[in-house]
């Protein structure tokens, strides 16, 4: 089964495509670098935040301390309750009897409280809570008495964590967009490039590529663009060959078929040779067939499968060995070139009436389907032999003939190739496979969005 033309920007957003792999190597690269320098900048950050920190403190404890002494002690109160108020520093009796939770075993803090020590002295007591209140405690003295300075712990961050976050995802959000562009500015020369190709796949000529940018793309766009050209080069020389062909073979057979009426020849022998003719003329229409390139002026219309089968049918059901039967069912139109799509049905026919031919018979029986609804489909099925299921892809090769599975016939074997031909031309898909409980089924499936 032949698989299907990718839409170039339907790959542009499938997973495992190019556009993705891109990104995700420079969204794990930027992940890794903005991990990388997050913990850097708190190992190379800590110390002197800890340092800063201390010296705050510090700073505080001992200008406390300093008021305390030195204040008239009947307005020491009302100094304490202004330190409260004004600066969220309080100040307590340190009791024997006090619970003093043990600092977490933090770098940090363990920084700061080493500070802190070094500038207070080494019986300095340190805590984050004490007799259950929260908050960053620190003990100092006055003569023999102790006390504990109590201040909100907030003043031990520069920035509160959610900032931080919030930082973090602001940047990452940033990168990974820059990533999505990177990205696309490095996928757009391959898209164009997909693009290009399968409208050459299909008979077309692409635009010509943009012959710019980076060296390599410039390069590749250039060889492209040549290669587009020699390429049609090349299809305007076939064409002109063919037309020779189709002249210089066609007019030998027209004498001899001339010849043979003019001869006075029995009837067998007439007959045979006739045929012979007949045949060598029906060889040359299949290559002529074959190698015509699709007119690309020509435009597609929409055409309805069951009246396009009516046609055919009408033109073909008098013969003696062909009996044709048909099965509609609802399809919406596809956009085609009637003439090809007669050829594909007359070649799919008449490959059945060739080989489809039930054992012990001489009378092919066809029958020619539509259906499919939104995704239109035409198949034409025999009653013949079949084929094994390993020969079925090597029936769409031009020149095949599987004689030992489908009995013996005349043709150069180029029906089903120009089938497969004229499917790839109108972005269909033709698929072989075997019927039930005999016989070959060719079907062929369009693409609607193809318009």
């Amino acid at each position: 089964m032949q698989a299907k033309a990718q839409n170039p920007q339907e790959a542009d957003w499938a997973p495992g495509g190019v556009f993705w792999r891109t990104f995700f190597l420079i969204a794990v690269l930027i992940a890794a670098s903005l991990a990388g320098s997050y913990q850097s900048f708190r190992i190379l950050e800590r110390g002197p935040r800890a340092e800063q920190a201390a010296q705050l403190i510090a700073s505080i404890v001992n200008l406390t301390r300093s008021a305390l002494i030195h204040s008239d002690p009947e307005k020491r109160r009302a100094l304490l309750i202004d330190l409260a108020q004004n600066e969220d520093v309080r100040i307590y009796p340190l009791e024997t009897t006090d619970q003093i939770a043990p600092l977490p075993d933090l770098s940090f803090l363990r920084s700061i409280a080493k500070s802190i020590r070094s500038r207070l002295g080494s019986d300095t007591r340190i805590s984050l809570k004490v007799n259950g209140q929260a908050g960053f405690w620190v003990s100092f003295s006055i003569e023999d008495d102790g006390y504990w300075v109590a201040f909100d712990s907030s003043r031990l961050e520069n920035l509160p964590h959610i900032q931080w976050f919030g930082w973090a995802v602001g940047t990452l959000g940033l990168s990974l967009l820059g990533a999505v562009v990177i990205s696309r500015l490095i996928n757009m020369p391959l898209k164009r490039l997909t693009a290009a190709a399968v409208a050459i796949g299909r008979g077309a000529r692409p635009e010509p590529l943009p012959e710019s940018g980076p060296n390599e793309i410039r390069a590749a766009n250039r060889s492209f663009n040549a290669m587009v050209d020699e390429l049609e080069r090349i299809e305007a020389d076939r064409s002109l060959l063919l037309a020779g062909i189709s002249h210089d073979l066609r007019t030998p057979l027209t004498r001899m078929r001339l010849e043979i009426e003019m001869n006075d020849l029995d009837e067998a022998t007439r007959l045979a040779m006739s045929a012979d003719v007949d045949q060598m003329d029906a060889i040359i229409g299949q290559f002529l067939d074959y190698a015509r390139p699709m007119n690309q002026s020509a435009k597609l219309v929409p055409i309805d499968l069951r009246a396009l089968v009516e046609d055919v049918v009408g033109q073909m059901q008098p013969a003696s060995d062909l009996v044709i039967s048909t099965d509609y069912a609802p399809a919406a139109p596809v956009a085609a070139h009637e003439m090809d799509l007669k050829r594909v049905i007359f070649n799919l026919v008449e490959n059945a009436r060739r080989y489809g031919k039930s054992q012990g018979s001489n009378v092919a029986e066809v029958t020619i389907a539509t259906g499919g609804g939104g995704t239109p489909w035409l198949s034409v099925v025999d009653k013949g032999p079949g084929v094994a299921p390993d020969q079925l892809e090597k029936l769409k090769r031009p020149f095949t003939r599987l004689d030992e599975a489908r009995g013996q016939a005349s043709g150069a074997g180029l029906g089903l190739a120009i089938v497969e031909r004229i499917a790839l031309r109108h972005g269909a898909r033709f698929e072989l496979s075997n019927a039930r409980p005999s016989g070959l089924s060719a079907r062929l499936i369009f693409n609607t969005e193809r318009r």
